[in-house]
């Protein structure tokens, strides 16, 4: 099958390798060095999905029109990512793999003539050299499009998908956004403090800190009338008692989410914006609940703080100490 791959970052890096090494015929697009190392010795992918060395053929545009699309840029380039490759995906079933809420709503606007399927990638995984991505935790690929129950384009792409990776079609893909999005919550701290995600969650008052944007989050999304879905051990019923539960006891959902990471430090897709010099996708995460938490009537202080950190450190360069944390999070 041909197969376009819009966006060479670690999740549509990891797609293509993994599309590629089963012999389908794959387009990336990619930019600077990146697209010049991938041009000139492929995309080198290792870690727990094994290793292989993919050599796609890459352009900063798209050249052929594909059988089926993934669109997996960070939230903020996805409009203008979708609008260069319009016309080689009009009438496409196209994946579009982010973080946040947005990302089915924002490529219907982009192009309302493509068949537009939802994804949410659970695996880890980091690219932080050009050429370069290492698979630090396995995890499922969950394919939706929208409240209802999966479509049959979305059932189609899971068959191709699965033959690569974990992936599952899900009912209620809307509430599967918010659960994600909970599960992004430890994304902020390895970019305020330079640590990898295992080290917040090991840190007691990082960990609370932690917990209590978790909170924050899940009460938001009560509010504006969200039926979480079931992702990685995640589900309305469990964030229920999670929301509820006294914050010692809460503590145990972030610290079940450390131990499932491995050992394999994971720096999160924020901290590897940062490291990279690129803005991060925060306005899309913490930012998500201030927004929605807006919408609602109501506030979201802790998130909103985790938001102005992030911030501030892609301004300064210059990351926070743990205490330093401590008494910026009201």
């Amino acid at each position: 099958m041909q197969i376009a791959v819009i966006g060479a970052g670690a999740i549509g890096g990891t797609i293509a390798a993994l599309l590629d090494a089963v012999g389908h015929s794959v387009e990336l697009t990619a930019r600077g060095e990146h697209l010049a190392r991938i041009r000139e010795s492929g995309i080198r992918l290792t870690g727990a999905w094994g290793t292989h060395v993919a050599r796609v053929t890459a352009n900063e545009t798209l050249t052929v029109r594909p059988e089926l699309a993934f669109v997996c840029t960070k939230a903020q380039d996805a409009r203008s990512a979708i609008s260069a490759n319009t016309d080689l995906l009009r009438g496409l079933p196209v994946v579009i793999v982010q973080n946040g809420l947005e990302a089915l709503d924002t490529a219907r606007e982009a192009l309302p003539e493509a068949d537009w399927i939802g994804a949410l990638a659970l695996y880890a995984a980091s690219y932080l050299s050009p050429g370069e991505i290492s698979i630090t935790t396995p995890g499922v690929t969950y394919l939706g499009s929208g409240p209802g129950a999966p479509s049959p384009a979305t059932r189609a792409v899971r068959a191709t998908l699965g033959e690569v990776m974990p992936t599952e079609a899900i009912p209620n893909f809307t509430g599967a956004q918010w659960s994600k999005l909970i599960v992004n919550q430890v994304n902020a701290m390895p970019a305020i403090t330079g640590l990898s995600a295992q080290e917040t969650l090991e840190h007691p008052a990082l960990r609370r800190i932690i917990t209590r944007s978790m909170r924050e989050a899940v009460g938001i999304g009560f509010a504006r009338g969200v039926h979480f879905g079931k992702v990685q051990g995640l589900s309305d019923l469990r964030l229920r008692a999670f929301a509820r539960a006294p914050l010692t006891l809460a503590e145990q959902l972030p610290l079940l989410m450390r131990r499932r990471m491995g050992d394999t430090p994971n720096p999160g897709s924020t901290l590897q914006s940062i490291r990279r010099g690129q803005l991060t996708e925060i306005d899309y995460l913490n930012g998500a609940v201030v927004k929605e938490a807006a919408a609602a009537g109501r506030e979201a202080p802790v998130n909103a703080a985790l938001t102005a950190l992030v911030h501030e450190v892609e301004r300064t360069g210059a990351f926070l100490t743990p205490a330093a944390v401590a008494r910026a999070v009201p």
